[in-house]
C-alpha cells in the first residue's frame, strides 16, 4: 500500500499502482447470478506459475505481447511520474528497479543496489554493487539514485508520490518549500554510496518500494529539464533512457512500444531480437488469441477466463494478485497548497451509517463466485491475505445483510418521505448518489448494474456518473480532480510490496482518493510506520487495530480479493510469473522455441 510505491491504478485491472488499478461494479444481475449454478469454479492451486516449455530457445525472434485495456496508455515512462498500471506493464522490460526481494517482498541485496539500515542513527545506506549502465552508454551513478528524491520532493513536482515517506527525510520539508536547494538528509558518500537520514525509522524501509525509493533516474538526461516539464518531455514520453534488459526503441503514443536488447545491459543477455507490446481491447482479445496474434496477453479481464481457457496453443498461468477491488466514498478534496486531504464533514457520503449500509447491501461472495468463476473472493479488510503476517483474519468485513443496512439508514435519519421506495436525505430532500465505475471486460456493465440494484433494494437512488461507465483515463482524471459528479466509486488497488497502507489512506497521500482523514486514522497509521513497529508484536497489533478501524469507519469498503490468469503461447520458454521476481529477472530470460506461434 505503497507509500510512494509503485501503486498501480488497476483497470478492472491500479497498483495505481497504483498498480495504480480498478474494477467494475455490479447490478441487477445479482439474482440471475445466484440462480446460475452451472458456472465452473476454478481452483487457483491448479495453475502453474511458470511455463512448462523447458526447451532451449531459438536464437532471436520477436515476442508479441498484448496489454489488455480499453483505453490508450498515458506514456509516462518514468518511475517517479507514472500512476496507472497500464504504463507500468509497458515499463517492465526496460525500467529495472534497484533492489531484489524475497517471498515476503523484503529487500534481499542481490540487485543493482544493496541496503543497510542503522536504526540507532536513523540512517539508511544505499550502495551500488553492480556495474549497471544506462541505455545511452553512461554508467549508473549514485547521483542517479539520489535524483528521484530531488524530483519527487521538488516544489514543482507534478506526480502523486510526495507523501509521508518523503516528508520523513531530514531536510525534505525545506527543499519542498523552496527554502533549500538541496535535501540536507541525503548525502553522497562516494560514486557508489549514499545515505538518507530520517526523522524516524520504520520497518517499511526493509520492504521493496517501502521506505526508500527503489529506482534510479538518469540525471545526466533529466537535470536540464525543469521538473514541471518532465511529464511532457521527450525524455519521458519518446526516448526514455533506462538500464533494464531491453530499451524502448519505437513508441507509438497510446498504442504500442517496440523494444530491442539493451546492448549495455550488465546482466544476462536478452534472448529476443525484439519485443512488441501493444494495447488490445478486452472485446477483441479472445479472437486475437484464437488467431495466434500474441505470445502473451497481460491483464486479460478475469471475468473472461471461460472464453480463453481452452484456446489451442496457449498455457494458462495463475497467481494471487497484490491487489483488491473496493468501493470508495468521496468525502472531501485535495489541498494542493498544503499537500493534504481536506475532509468535508457535510459531504454527501460523510455519514458512516450510509457508507456501512451500502457495504451490507451487496453480496460479494456471489460476485466473486458467479461473475469471476471463483477467481475472486469476498474481501474483508484493506490488507489482502497475500500479506499473511499482517492480514487480520478475525475481521469478517461486510457480508450481505439488507435488514441491517435498512436499519442503519433509518437510524441515521434517511427515510422514505414520499413513499416511492427510495429514501430522502436527513433534511427530507431527494438523495441521488452518483456512482463512478470503469468500463472493461464483459462483466463491467452487469456488475455496475448489480451494485446499483442492491443499493436500490435498501432504498438508495444510485445513478452512474455521466450515465455510463467511464474509460480508465476519464475515471481516474475525475477521481484525482475531485469531480463533484462522483460520490461513490468502484476502484482497485495494485498495492505493491510494502503492506503499510499510509500511501493510500494517509492524510498526505495523493492516492487517498476518498479524501478521508481523521486524527484517529493519523494515529493508527503512524503506529504502523513508527520505529516501535520494528517489534513484530507491536507491528502486528498496529496493523490489526487499523484494519478494525477502517472496517468500522468504512471510508473504503474492500469488495474482492483478486487472482489473475495469464495466457502464454506454448512456444514461449523461460517465462516465470513468480511475483517476487523483478522485471529484469522475467524478461531477460524469455525466449521462444519455434519461429511461429
Amino acid at each position: 500500500m505503497k507509500k510512494s510505491k509503485k501503486y498501480g491504478l488497476l483497470a478492472l485491472t491500479a497498483v495505481a499502482v497504483l498498480s495504480l488499478a480498478a474494477c467494475s461494479g455490479g447490478g441487477k444481475k445479482g439474482d440471475k447470478a445466484k440462480e446460475n449454478k452451472s458456472i465452473e469454479k476454478v481452483d487457483m492451486e491448479s495453475f502453474p506459475l511458470a511455463v512448462s516449455n523447458k526447451e532451449k530457445p531459438i536464437e532471436g525472434g520477436t515476442l508479441d505481447v498484448a496489454v489488455v485495456t480499453d483505453s490508450q496508455f498515458q506514456g509516462l515512462f518514468l518511475w517517479e511520474l507514472y500512476s496507472d498500471n497500464t504504463d507500468l506493464q509497458f515499463m517492465t522490460p526496460s525500467h529495472e528497479p534497484l533492489f531484489t526481494m524475497d517471498k515476503d517482498f523484503k529487500i534481499t541485496n542481490d540487485g543493482v543496489a544493496k541496503l543497510d539500515i542503522d536504526k540507532d542513527k536513523n540512517i539508511a545506506t544505499v550502495t551500488l554493487q553492480k556495474e549497471a549502465v544506462w541505455s545511452d552508454g553512461e554508467p549508473v551513478t549514485i547521483e542517479d539514485v539520489i535524483y528521484p528524491y530531488e524530483i519527487i520532493g521538488h516544489k514543482d513536482y507534478t506526480g502523486v508520490r510526495y507523501d509521508n515517506r518523503y516528508t520523513n527525510i531530514v531536510g525534505m520539508d525545506d527543499y519542498h518549500s523552496g527554502k533549500a536547494d538541496t535535501i540536507s538528509g541525503i548525502k553522497k558518500v562516494d560514486d557508489k554510496t549514499m545515505t538518507v537520514e530520517f526523522k524516524e525509522m520504520n520497518p517499511s524501509m526493509l520492504q521493496v518500494d517501502g521506505g526508500l525509493s527503489g529506482n534510479a533516474a538518469p540525471k545526466h538526461v533529466l537535470k536540464d529539464i525543469p521538473v514541471k516539464d518532465l511529464e511532457s518531455s521527450d525524455a519521458v514520453r519518446k526516448n526514455p533512457v533506462t538500464f533494464g534488459p531491453y530499451v524502448m526503441d519505437k513508441i507509438k503514443p497510446g498504442e504500442s512500444v517496440v523494444y530491442v536488447p539493451n546492448k549495455h545491459y550488465y546482466g544476462e543477455k536478452p534472448k529476443m531480437d525484439k519485443l512488441v507490446f501493444s494495447t488490445a481491447q478486452p472485446a477483441s482479445i479472445v479472437e486475437a488469441l484464437k488467431s495466434k496474434k500474441y505470445d502473451i496477453a497481460l491483464k486479460v479481464p478475469t471475468d473472461m477466463y471461460p472464453t480463453f481457457k481452452d484456446v489451442e496453443g496457449y498455457e494458462i498461468l495463475g497467481r494471487e494478485e497484490l491487489s483488491y477491488t473496493y468501493i470508495g466514498f468521496k468525502q472531501g478534496k485535495w489541498d494542493k497548497e498544503h499537500d493534504e486531504v481536506v475532509t468535508d464533514s457535510k459531504a454527501k457520503m460523510a455519514d458512516k451509517n450510509l457508507r456501512q449500509a451500502m457495504g451490507y447491501a451487496v453480496d460479494n461472495n456471489v460476485v466473486g463466485s458467479q461473475f469471476y468463476n471463483g477467481l475472486r473472493s469476498n474481501a474483508t479488510t484493506l490488507i489482502p491475505p497475500i500479506f499473511k503476517t499482517f492480514h487480520n483474519s478475525e475481521l469478517k468485513g461486510y457480508t450481505q445483510d439488507k435488514d441491517k443496512a435498512k436499519k442503519l439508514l433509518a437510524d441515521a435519519g434517511y427515510k422514505d418521505v414520499d413513499g416511492d421506495g427510495l429514501v430522502e436525505d436527513k433534511d427530507g430532500k431527494e438523495l441521488v448518489i452518483k456512482f463512478a465505475s470503469m468500463s472493461g471486460g464483459e462483466t463491467a456493465q452487469p456488475l455496475a448494474e448489480y451494485y446499483m440494484q442492491e443499493w436500490k433494494d435498501i432504498g438508495l437512488n444510485v445513478e452512474l456518473t455521466g450515465g455510463r461507465l467511464l474509460d480508465m483515463q476519464s475515471f481516474y482524471d475525475k477521481l484525482k480532480n475531485d469531480d463533484p459528479e462522483i460520490d461513490v466509486y468502484q476502484g482497485a488497488w495494485g498495492v505493491g510490496e510494502d503492506p503499510s497502507p499510509s500511501g493510500l489512506y494517509g492524510r498526505n497521500a495523493q492516492f487517498n482518493y476518498t479524501r478521508f482523514a481523521s486524527e484517529e486514522n493519523d494515529k493508527l497509521l503512524a503506529n504502523i510506520d513508527s520505529e516501535k513497529s520494528f517489534d513484530a508484536d507491536f507491528r502486528k497489533k498496529a496493523f490489526d487495530e487499523w484494519q478494525a478501524y477502517a472496517v468500522d469507519e468504512a471510508f473504503v469498503i474492500p469488495t474482492l480479493y483478486r487472482n489473475e490468469v495469464l495466457p502464454v503461447s506454448s512456444r514461449v520458454t523461460g517465462f516465470d510469473w513468480d511475483p517476487q521476481l523483478r522485471s529484469n529477472e522475467l524478461w531477460s530470460k524469455v525466449g521462444v522455441t519455434a519461429e511461429k506461434r
